[in-house]
This record gives C-alpha cells, structure tokens and sequence, in this order.
C-alpha cells in the first residue's frame, strides 16, 4: 500500500512534514547542487531582520558531544534584499512555498520585518523569532516573559496578513504557560524547541570558546528534551505545533508527529550531513511500513489518545 506522507499545516497542503530549520538551511537554494529540493514539505528561511546584520564576532561554533553550540547571530543581508534577491533565486530551484523566520531588537523591528512579507505569494506564513539566545537585546528576552510575548505577537499579527508561527524557547519554567500567552496574543501555530542555553571553554586558554561566552545548544541531545516539551504544548493549546530538536530520521520525526507535532523541522542535522532532509523524506514510506502507518495524519498526538 502507497503511504501518505501528505500533511496540511495552517491550510497548505505539504507533501511530507519535513521542513529544514532556520539558521541550518541558509535561504535554500544554497542546497540545491546537493539535491532536488521539491522533496521537501516545506523550509523555514534563515532568521531575517529589518536591515542586513553581520552577527556576532568570531567564534561563535563550538562543538560539543551530540550537538554544537552556536552563537551566528542572526546574521542576513536584511529583509529587502531576502524578497528581492534570495527568495527570486530559491523560486528557481523550489516551487513550493516556504516559511519566512523573522528576528528583532524591538516591537517595532519585528513588525515592520514581519509585514514586509505581506505581498511576498512564496511565503506562506511568517516564523516569529522571540527565542533566539544568542543576540543581544531582542531575542529571547521577548520569549521568557509571558506578558511581553504575548504584546509583541498581538502587534505582530495586527499588520501581519498570513498565519503566524510563534517559535519558542526552552529556557524558560513553563513552556505551556508561554504557548498559551502567546496563543492568546494570536498566534496561529507555534514552533518549538529552539536552542537551549549552553557553553564551552577552552582548557588551554581558559576563555570561553564562544566570543559571546554563550550560544545555542542544538543536536541529538536535546531530542528528548523537545519531544516532552512538544507534548506539553500540544496538550496546552489547540494550535497546529511544529516540532524541533535533535530529529535526525525518519523514526525522530514519526515520533515528534506522536507527541503532538503536525509538521518537523530538522535543524543541526543539516550542518553535519546536507542530505539529511533528503534521506528523512525518502525513508518515511518505508518506516511507515514498519509501524503499520498509513498516512501520518492519523498519528498526530497519538501518544494523548484516551
């Protein structure tokens, strides 16, 4: 029997859920002499902001068992030029449409990023970036206080015309409290998780090896970490959720759908291997098979069922 690996997330209908994370995926087209990028369900584009960043000063990788820390910064060449000059050449090689991820030091940065994308038809739907732990001012201190998410993602989505994805961070007591305020702020799906806190130092030096002390820790160890966190916001709020962390296979991503995820992003796994997305996808129907799954809708938030 055919599997369905067909998913609708806020009314588009993807061909599987698999979605490259922002910050690992560049703007896409980067990927395409790897390999044909219509296999994808979707992509969410590198973080942009209002104007170009050059990010944080070097270093800012640092390796760590089963993952790495990141410190990029949000670095990109600002919103007009990723609608006139970056999405143009994904367009080329991707006809699918795609997530734009959207990252500020302020209400107003956000809002004027966000609704830039208001008549951009390859964007489906607008990423809100409040959980970045690696920029300084902005960032996550809009995604560690219930009330000043929620504010933000209520002016947000006042100028903004398509579905809002709010991501969120781990770094905090309660992401179910978090999911429900900005829930409440009118947010239209969520994303999560996005990097924990970490950092390394080096023995010889002494110094931290992050030039900002502290970055994002992503990879397959806080694949657990985001599969509770999935499931607690799944059972929280009654908007589509969009897991993150650590998924590395085909069995990672079936498992994210279980807890309570309707689409998957694959993050740090794309700086290790650039055809990961590709041989998630492709190993779907086959692992589908083995767990007698006939279409994936049929298993999300499986794990709550009664």
């Amino acid at each position: 029997m055919v599997k369905n690996t067909a998913i609708d997330f806020l009314g588009h209908e993807m061909k599987n859920p698999v979605v490259p994370a922002s910050g690992t995926f560049g703007f896409g087209w980067e990927f395409a002499e790897y390999y044909d990028l219509n296999i994808l369900g979707s992509m969410s584009l590198k973080g942009t902001t209002a104007e170009a960043r050059y990010g944080n000063p070097l270093p800012r990788i640092a390796e760590c068992t089963a993952g790495l820390i990141n410190a990029i910064g949000l670095q990109n060449p600002g919103v007009r030029a990723v609608i006139e000059e970056e999405l143009p050449r994904l367009s080329a090689v991707y006809e699918g449409k795609v997530i734009a991820n959207v990252g500020g030091h302020s209400e107003e940065e956000y809002v004027q990023t966000a609704a830039a994308f208001n008549d951009c038809d390859k964007v489906f739907a607008v990423e809100l970036n409040i959980s970045c732990p690696n920029v300084k001012g902005g960032g996550m201190a809009f995604g560690t206080d219930a009330n000043v998410a929620k504010k933000l993602v209520y002016s947000v989505k006042k100028h903004l015309k398509k579905p809002l994805i709010v991501k969120l961070s781990p770094n905090v007591t309660s992401i179910a409290d978090m999911a429900r305020a900005v829930c409440d702020g009118g947010a239209d799906a969520l994303s999560l998780i996005n990097t924990l806190v970490g950092m390394r130092i080096d023995l010889r030096t002494r110094r931290p090896v992050i030039s900002v002390r502290t970055g994002g820790f992503s990879g397959p160890a806080v694949f657990p970490v985001a599969v509770r966190m999935v499931n607690e916001v799944a059972r929280a709020v009654d908007v589509p959720v969009m897991g993150i962390g650590g998924v590395c296979s085909a069995r990672d991503v079936i498992e994210m759908m279980m807890a309570g995820a309707t689409a998957v992003q694959v993050g740090a796994a794309n700086l290790v291997d650039p055809y990961a997305c590709k041989r998630i996808a492709e190993e779907l129907p086959d692992v589908m098979e083995e767990l007698g799954i006939n279409s994936l809708k049929e298993i999300v938030g499986v794990v709550n069922a009664e």
